[in-house]
């Protein structure tokens, strides 16, 4: 699915409790930037703002305006999606919530099926690790029927191509599982971390799901024609040879996954 994207510094209504503002940090691993999240229920000021993004003045300004922001919570640590948290708290007075404590400024954080509630729309936490070990995404409700449910995916599914496994903090066995988990959502919306938002969280976890699939295979050719095992493979020479359509500028990234790719096709055959 494509869509054409506002500029940065445009608020974008994508359902009843969700609107994105993009931040101005396009690149190959950001896609069109980061999507600050700005959720709050028909009629309520107040707001959640999840992932403010880097540390942009510019950007964090034009978010705090969007408020008055109650809460500011972190799907995971990588600073395209956290730099910028701190920021907004002083802007804001807003409390920070994340997995990992180093990213919290607050009393609470977050955990597995912590339930975030507002007037009129609940966050449930689900533990999405792979992509990092502290990912997590949040399933949005309303209490309106017409407000719809959404997730919020973070860099676990992204609006358009696939994301990074990032080695050594992030596993593959994690993330598979955690396609898993979201492929369970059905037709729900997916609000991502970068790119346009998705129709169907099931069809889209599919799509990863295969696409992992189809990297194992090619992973696994690749250690036949080098005649040696997950535990004596050179990295990049499995992304010279699997990665070798894919831009280069996105090789150290690919050298992620396939780092992880080998650890899991080693302790599936010690």
């Amino acid at each position: 699915m494509t869509a054409l994207r506002p500029p940065t510094g445009t608020v974008r209504q994508v359902t009843p409790l969700a609107a994105v503002l993009l931040a101005p940090n396009p690149g190959p691993m950001t896609l069109e930037g980061t999507n600050t999240w700005l959720l709050r229920a028909p009629g309520s000021e107040g707001c959640v703002v999840v992932d403010p993004g880097p540390d942009d003045p510019g950007h964090l300004a034009a978010v705090a305006a969007t408020g008055p922001v109650e809460l500011i919570l972190l799907t995971h640590g990588h600073a395209d999606h956290s730099a910028g948290a701190a920021t907004l708290h002083r802007l804001t007075g807003a409390p920070v919530r994340a997995l990992d404590p180093a990213h919290r400024l607050g009393d609470e954080g977050l955990a597995a099926g912590d339930v975030v509630a507002r007037p009129g729309l609940e966050l449930c936490v689900l533990p999405t690790p792979g992509h990092t070990a502290d990912s997590l995404s949040f399933l949005l409700t309303g209490d309106a029927v017409e407000a719809g449910a959404a997730v919020l995916t973070g860099d676990t599914i992204l609006g358009h191509g696939s994301t990074v496994v990032a080695h050594p903090d992030g596993r593959l066995d994690d993330y598979l599982a955690s396609l898993r988990l979201l492929r369970d959502l059905g037709a729900m919306t997916v609000l991502p971390g970068h790119g346009p938002e998705l129709p169907a969280a099931g069809a889209a976890a599919r799509r990863y799901l295969a696409h992992r699939e189809a990297r194992l295979a090619q992973v696994r050719e690749a250690l036949v024609e080098a005649g040696v095992g997950p535990g004596q493979a050179d990295p990049a020479a499995v992304v010279r040879r699997v990665y070798a359509d894919t831009d280069r500028a996105l090789w150290p990234a690919a050298e992620l996954s396939v780092r992880a790719q080998l650890d899991y096709l080693l302790e599936l055959d010690p």
